[in-house]
């Protein structure tokens, strides 16, 4: 969550790049996160040898005998000059060494080499490397939170409107389709790699030791795949991913909606919150996503490479804007008829639009689907998202407790709690409901509550709309009014009180 604090603290550091002579702001996020990934190295490294130790497994640390001076421990104490030296040091300095990270022929390393110091300052350098040593950077989620901060300062988003998507909502996405250990993850539209972070979590999690020693090589280097044409957000994604454990995650340069990208049948599970609004040269786009819907629209582009992209049997979990649910252009309908008639439609999830405040005011929806190839969509489960847990205006402030916030999943066994905290979040009741929502209790809800199902006969009558509102029923409370005549005397006694104060006044 951003806090007063970190702003001040982030702010404090961008202060010192621009008086510094460092203006640029995308250039600022880059050299930030290779000190924040720099000063992660050595925690990660510190701690994965405590662990091995105890364990008694064997561990190659990051830093051999002679790169004890990379550490950030060591960095921190050293003279100003002295420390730009190593940074600034083409050869043997620090730079060379992240170069190196990661499997030889990793597309990790191959974007690592394309990392460049640009701090030129000595004394800029020292008081960044301060500050950033004052963030506390054992909270997981602190380092999405400056990502979010720092993009917001970007004009408009961006150029890619990049946005950093809430760390609890990736987290509900990622808790909704479970990954596995077997599975092939992929972001399309990968910028940060916060999805793929959040499920690399969830299999460390919910996996034992045993099996995630046996796949690891699986882990390492085909379970977490991604598409990015931003050279900057390619080695954020790839730094992230590296100090989350995977060492060699695929992160592929290229625009994911043109020719460039021929991949097909090749993940298990998508993960995607793809550009909005965005529009891209009609000559560029892939002839077989066209053919799903003919569009310069990136938002029903996206959609299609997924179904592209997916094995059979596939799942996807991606946020969507409200238009993709009702558009009424021929695009807009072909591909929701594709996911309808031709795959599996599994549920459509309606987020209030301050969540994504304060960056952007955007009505989206979560859209979850399965590649068949040859239909299955029965019933459609519906869910009305009212609260996320946060105020639904620019400050979103945290409404429910802390750990529950963060932890949601830890109260689904308990209903007194999730009732208790439902108005203000309803997270936690959406991750159940999802789970049950192939049984009666689901099924044979009213149109009146917050989930229910839509046959897809209903969804075929209706033009193939799919917003909640089409479907959903409201119950007006009625209001008994007294007659005309009961009214007028009731203001013809008014008017008699008024009066006789009126002459108690003047006397």
């Amino acid at each position: 969550m951003i806090t007063g604090e970190l702003k001040s603290q982030i702010d404090a550091i961008w202060n010192t790049f621009w008086t510094g002579g460092i203006s640029n702001t995308i250039t600022i996020v880059e050299q930030l996160t290779y000190l924040i990934f720099i000063k992660d190295l050595d925690t990660t490294d510190s701690r994965n040898q405590r662990v091995a130790k105890r364990t008694k497994k064997d561990y190659t640390p990051i830093f051999g005998p002679d790169q004890e001076h990379f550490r950030w421990r060591n960095l921190k104490e050293l003279d100003v000059e002295d420390c730009h030296s190593i940074f600034s040091n083409t050869k043997d300095g620090i730079f060379p060494f992240i170069r190196t990270l990661g499997s030889e022929k990793s597309m990790f390393s191959s974007y690592m080499k394309g990392a460049v110091f640009g701090i030129n300052k000595a004394s800029v350098l020292d008081e960044v490397i301060k500050k950033v040593d004052r963030l506390d950077m054992e909270n997981k989620d602190t380092k999405g939170d400056i990502y979010e901060y720092m993009l917001s300062k970007l004009a408009g988003g961006g150029k890619a409107g990049q946005f950093r998507t809430p760390r609890h909502i990736i987290k509900l996405m990622v808790e909704l389709m479970q990954p596995t250990i077997d599975d092939t993850i992929c972001d399309p539209s990968v910028g940060t790699a916060g999805f793929l972070v959040a499920a690399k979590e969830y299999i460390d999690k919910n996996i034992d030791q045993t099996q995630l020693e046996k796949h690891k090589e699986h882990i390492n280097s085909s379970m977490f795949n991604g598409t990015e044409f931003d050279a900057t957000m390619l080695r954020i994604a790839s730094m992230n991913l590296f100090l989350h454990g995977v060492t060699a995650p695929r992160i592929v340069d290229v625009d994911a909606v043109s020719k460039d990208n021929t991949l097909s049948n090749a993940y298990t599970l998508v993960l995607a919150n793809p550009p909005f609004k965005g529009t891209i040269d009609k000559d560029s786009i892939a002839p077989s996503l066209s053919a799903v819907t003919n569009t310069k629209k990136t938002e029903l582009l996206f959609l299609a490479l997924m179904l592209r992209q997916l094995k059979i049997g596939g799942r996807a979990a991606v946020i969507i804007p409200d238009g993709v649910l009702f558009g009424s252009s021929k695009a807009h309908k072909s591909i929701r008829k594709e996911i309808i008639e031709n795959h599996k439609l599994d549920a459509v999830i309606s987020m209030p639009s301050g969540v994504f405040k304060p960056y952007a005011g955007v009505s989206t929806a979560i859209l979850i689907f399965t590649k068949t190839d040859n239909g299955g969509t029965k019933n459609v489960w519906f869910y009305d998202m009212k609260a996320d847990g946060k105020s639904l205006d620019d400050k979103r402030n945290l409404l429910v407790d802390e750990e529950v916030f963060a932890d949601f999943t830890s109260i689904l066994n308990d209903p007194v709690e999730m009732e208790d905290i439902h108005e203000n979040f309803n997270l936690p009741d959406i991750v159940a409901r999802f789970r049950d929502r192939e049984y009666d209790t689901e099924q044979n809800r009213s149109r009146t509550e917050q989930s229910f199902t839509v046959p897809m006969q209903e969804i075929i009558d209706n033009d193939w709309d799919l917003s909640i509102n089409r479907y959903k029923e409201i119950v007006y409370e009625e209001i008994e009014y007294d007659e005309p005549k009961v009214i007028l005397q009731r203001i013809e006694k008014l008017n008699e009180e008024r009066m006789d104060l009126m002459k108690k006044l003047l006397v």
